[in-house]
C-alpha cells in the first residue's frame, strides 16, 4: 500500500486518496456548515448524508476567492480528512498537495507550518493543477499531442476562479498563465439573485443552487435564438422547468420535477436557426400536454420555475462584461495565454486545449468555446479542444501518477530539510 497521500486541496471540494490508486478515497466539500436545526458544525463528508436538512444552512470556508484566508479551519478539516476518512498516521507518510496557482509566500508558509508542525508529515510535495492534468493526459494518449510534443493549455474553470495555463515538459509557464476572476461561486451566486428576484428568495441557499446549477444549467449555442424561445408562453417555452425544494419532512433535497421536461432543450438543433425539428417537437408536445396541468401553479411557493436562467448563468463565462464585469471572456482569455508565449509554441498550444475543473461539465461547453475561439485564432492553425473524461478529478488523477513515480520520494521537501531551512527556501525546489 502506498504511504504518499494525494490532496487535491480546491476551493469548493477536496479529493483525496493514496498514491497510485485511479480514484480519490473521498471527494468531500471543502467547507463546514451548521444547518439551522443544530448548534453542531458539519465537517466534509458529514454535509453530503441525505437526512441532513442543510436548507439556509450557515457556511464557512477556508478559502475566499483562492486564497486560503482561514488556516485553523482548514487545519481542522484535514484533521478529520487524514483520521476518519483516509484513516492514515501522517508522521509515517508523505503528502502531495495541490496549491491555486501565484499562491502569495505567506499562505505557503502557513500550510507549510500546518503539514510539517501540527501533522507532522515526514515530506511534502507540492503542485500546480495544471501540471498535473498535463501528466495525467499526456499518460492517456502516449502517441497524442500532448505527450509528443510535451506541451499543452491547460484550462481549469474550477471553484473560485478559470485559468488559462500554459505548460510545457510538466512545468506550468508562469509568465503565460491569464486568469478570470469567475468559477464555479460566482456562477452559483448569480444564479441566486436571478431565482431570488424572478420567484423565492434562495440567497442563503448556496447547497440548493450549486445541485440547481449542475442539474439544469447548459451552455447555449445561440444565445439570441434562445433568448427568444425563453419568451414564448406555456409549453412552447421548451427551457421551461421546476425545481421542487425541500420541505425538511418528506425530503431532505431539492430534486428537478420532470427530468424529461428539463432535457427538452437537448431537441434544438445545435446553433441553427429555429429548425423543423424543433417545431415538430413541439407540436407533439402540445398533444400530449394536459391543458388543466399547465394551469396547476403552486401556491405555497415549495418549487421555482426556470427558463432563461438555466442558460444565461454559464453564459458569464463567456461573456463577463455583460455583468459589468472589466474582464475579457474565456476565448480571449486563452488567445492571451497563448500569444504571451514563444511563436513557435502557438500552434502546439491551439491544437492541445485540455478543460478541467467542475465548471467546465456544463452540457455543449467545449462546443460553444469551439466556435468562439476559431475567429480568434489564425486559420492556419487548428484548434483541439479536450475535454477530461472526469474534469473533476483530473487533477488528482495526475496527482496519483506522479505520486507512484519511482523518482517521487526525491523531489519531496523532508521535515529535516523544513527544520533546517525554513519554507521559502524549500518552495524554490517545486519552481513556485
Amino acid at each position: 500500500m502506498s504511504n504518499v497521500v494525494v490532496l487535491d486541496n480546491g476551493g469548493g471540494l477536496m479529493k483525496a486518496g493514496l498514491g497510485g490508486e485511479r480514484d480519490p478515497t473521498c471527494v468531500v466539500p471543502n467547507c463546514t456548515a451548521r444547518p439551522l436545526s443544530s448548534k453542531k458544525w458539519l465537517l466534509a463528508d458529514q454535509l453530503l448524508s441525505p437526512t441532513e436538512d442543510l436548507t439556509s444552512a450557515t457556511l464557512r470556508r477556508p478559502f475566499d476567492r483562492g486564497h486560503l484566508i482561514n488556516p485553523d479551519l482548514q487545519s481542522s478539516l484535514w484533521a478529520h480528512l487524514f483520521t476518519n476518512l483516509l484513516k492514515i498516521h501522517p508522521p509515517n507518510s508523505s503528502l502531495l498537495l495541490t496549491e491555486p496557482l501565484f499562491t502569495l509566500p505567506s499562505i505557503q508558509r502557513s500550510v507549510d507550518e500546518i503539514i510539517f508542525e501540527d501533522f507532522n508529515f515526514k515530506a511534502l510535495f507540492v503542485s500546480d493543477s495544471p501540471s498535473l492534468v498535463h501528466l495525467y493526459e499526456a499518460s492517456r494518449r502516449p502517441y497524442g499531442t500532448v505527450s509528443k510534443a510535451q506541451c499543452s493549455l491547460v484550462v481549469d474553470c474550477g471553484f473560485s476562479f478559470t485559468h488559462a495555463a500554459p505548460v510545457f515538459q510538466n512545468f506550468t509557464l508562469n509568465y503565460g498563465v491569464r486568469r478570470m476572476d469567475l468559477g464555479g461561486k460566482a456562477l452559483t451566486n448569480y444564479l441566486k439573485e436571478l431565482v431570488s428576484y424572478r420567484s423565492v428568495n434562495v440567497m442563503d441557499e448556496s447547497f440548493i443552487m450549486d445541485d440547481v446549477k449542475e442539474k439544469l444549467c447548459f451552455v447555449s449555442l445561440d444565445v439570441q435564438r434562445d433568448l427568444k424561445i425563453a419568451r414564448r408562453p406555456g409549453n412552447n417555452n421548451i427551457f421551461r422547468c421546476t425545481y421542487v425544494l425541500p420541505d425538511g419532512i418528506t425530503y431532505m433535497k431539492g430534486f428537478v420535477k420532470d427530468s424529461n421536461e428539463a432535457n427538452r432543450y437537448l431537441a434544438l438543433n445545435d446553433g441553427a436557426p429555429s429548425s423543423a425539428e424543433e417545431k415538430q417537437y413541439l407540436e407533439r408536445r402540445d398533444v400530449t400536454d394536459k391543458p388543466q396541468e399547465r394551469r396547476n401553479i403552486d401556491l405555497t411557493k415549495t418549487e421555482f420555475t426556470l427558463t432563461n436562467e438555466r442558460f444565461l448563468v454559464p453564459e458569464m463565462i463567456f461573456r463577463p462584461a455583460d455583468l459589468g464585469m472589466n474582464q475579457a471572456g474565456l476565448a480571449e482569455c486563452i488567445v492571451r495565454a497563448v500569444n504571451s508565449c514563444h511563436p513557435h509554441l502557438h500552434p502546439v498550444l491551439y491544437d492541445s486545449i485540455i478543460l478541467t475543473g467542475g465548471s467546465t461539465l456544463f452540457p455543449r461547453f467545449a462546443e460553444r468555446l469551439e466556435r468562439e475561439l476559431r475567429p480568434l485564432v489564425p486559420d492556419e492553425y487548428q484548434v483541439k479542444i479536450t475535454t477530461q473524461e472526469d474534469p473533476i478529478l483530473g487533477v488528482w488523477r495526475g496527482g496519483s501518477l506522479l505520486a507512484s513515480s519511482p523518482d517521487f520520494e526525491a523531489m519531496c521537501v523532508t521535515k529535516a530539510e523544513y527544520e533546517e531551512l525554513g519554507s521559502a527556501r524549500c518552495h524554490r525546489r517545486f519552481f513556485h
